[in-house]
């Protein structure tokens, strides 16, 4: 590494074109840009190169290596292992690039890296289109899209990546190049998927579809009492669902603050608003729930009703896994887990694959997990330092008490800091050996380690 001297001299040079902010500590909003999502999380960069467009990206990525920085990338700062920042090193930030252009005609939109799917669709719903994105709207679209993107649309849609058309890259030795179908499509294969272990995506162009404004969707609770005829119905209700709907199901808690344990089910239809009225009438009948709040609502709205329970600077830990099937057995496992989750800020989330999603090929895209089922989340968060332990401790124990109902996948975006050093062949499974080459070919000095890292 460059001697102190040597870096505040680089930084200076780099600061004569720059059209952004370089951030170090003590300077004003420092302590700001240094945050990430999760509260957990707490690390002191050198310096924060706040960029405002791809040609800062490529000059701080250069200042990086020069310097012998280590080099960490924020774009949305919601990933939970909080890859996104690094102690003494250096923090690319994207979170002012948020430039979104649609257009309506081609139906494509082109979006900065630093843009939100709150921002994303505040822009392409004027028009009354969208792309899968996530189900949280503070989530950035480069982060989740790079690792998968699970969201709303993906039965009808598949995946954000699956709708992704082109990625613009500033590479590990600064070079500003663009993968697609047609130009460097190994590398656009592997983006797919391969999250940020292959450069620092300032622009992602994604294929629109016709949705909305107004969607039929919102959220049912039950007693907790009922949680394993909800899990149940859930399930059956699931095993003939139209590409249209899209459904999850949660143990979590009441959204008023009373900390009530409740069984919830959220569903989405994208058709009509008549035929969506009549789609979660078996949704709205069930129970019947004491919440009841499914309907007509924005897509936008939809794509944010669950903001409110991800509150920013909150302490996270996540456990997460595939599930193959929900048996009566894993429901009993889940809902026992779940009566003892120490904070009222947890839950077990069931996401549910169907639909499109299931019917792309393992091999298509870096993405592997492409089986009909559900992605289980231990979502554990809380307030106070002083329930780390039993937070974190609640997750795991009921990550291992559900180990035997797992299947063989993995989603990176859900993976935590304190995985084994398998965990990402795991998840990668048979793409693994593939994104291990493009790896080497793309970012040979593993330049790009601040990640759930493919080792080269």
């Amino acid at each position: 590494m460059t001697s102190t001297s040597g870096v505040s001299q680089a930084i200076e040079t780099l600061a004569k074109s720059f059209s952004g902010s370089l951030l170090r500590p003590g300077e004003a909003g420092y302590d700001e840009a240094r945050k990430v999502h999760n509260g957990l999380i707490d690390k002191h960069p050198a310096v924060i190169a706040r960029c405002r467009g791809a040609a800062d990206v490529a000059d701080a990525m250069k200042f990086g290596r020069e310097a012998g920085l280590e080099i960490a990338v924020r774009g949305g700062g919601h990933n939970v292992a909080g890859k996104a920042t690094v102690e003494g090193g250096l923090m690319i930030d994207l979170a002012q690039m948020t430039g979104v252009h649609v257009d309506p005609k081609t139906r494509t939109a082109r979006a900065q890296g630093g843009v939100t799917w709150g921002l994303y669709n505040r822009e392409t719903q004027v028009h009354g289109l969208a792309s899968t994105g996530g189900l949280i709207s503070t989530t950035g679209i480069g982060g989740l899209t790079l690792g998968g993107g699970v969201g709303w649309l993906m039965s009808k849609h598949g995946l954000a990546l699956d709708n992704l058309l082109s990625v613009q890259l500033v590479t590990a030795d600064g070079k500003l190049i663009t993968a697609s179908q047609s130009e460097n499509p190994d590398l656009f294969w592997g983006l797919r998927g391969g999250g940020g272990n292959f450069g620092i995506a300032t622009a992602l162009e994604y294929k629109l579809h016709p949705v909305g404004p107004m969607v039929t969707g919102g959220l049912a609770a039950h007693p907790f009492p009922k949680a394993r005829e909800v899990m149940r119905f859930f399930r059956d209700f699931g095993g003939s669902l139209p590409d249209e709907m899209s459904t999850l199901a949660a143990l979590t808690h009441a959204p008023d603050g009373s900390g009530m344990s409740v069984a919830a089910m959220a569903a989405a239809h994208f058709g009509s608003l008549a035929e969506g009225e009549k789609a979660v009438k078996p949704v709205k009948a069930f129970g019947p729930p004491v919440m009841d709040a499914i309907g007509p609502m924005p897509y936008s709205a939809l794509n944010s009703m669950l903001d409110a329970g991800y509150p920013k600077g909150a302490l996270n830990y996540w456990k997460s896994n595939f599930l193959a099937e929900l048996s009566d057995q894993a429901i009993d496992t889940m809902i026992d887990c779940f009566s003892r989750c120490p904070t009222p800020m947890g839950a077990m989330v069931l996401e549910h694959f169907h639909g499109a999603v299931t019917r792309v090929p393992v091999s298509e895209t870096a993405f592997p997990h492409r089986s009909p089922g559900y992605n289980m989340l231990i979502l554990g968060q809380w307030m106070d330092p002083k329930d780390n332990v039993r937070c974190v401790s609640w997750a795991r124990e009921s990550y291992e008490l559900m180990r035997p109902f797992m299947g063989k996948g993995r989603y990176v975006n859900y993976m935590g800091d304190d995985e084994a050093t398998d965990a990402v062949a795991a998840a990668y499974g048979p793409n693994y050996a593939r994104l291990r080459e493009l790896k080497a070919k793309y970012d040979p000095g593993n330049v790009f380690h601040l990640n759930q890292n493919i080792r080269p």
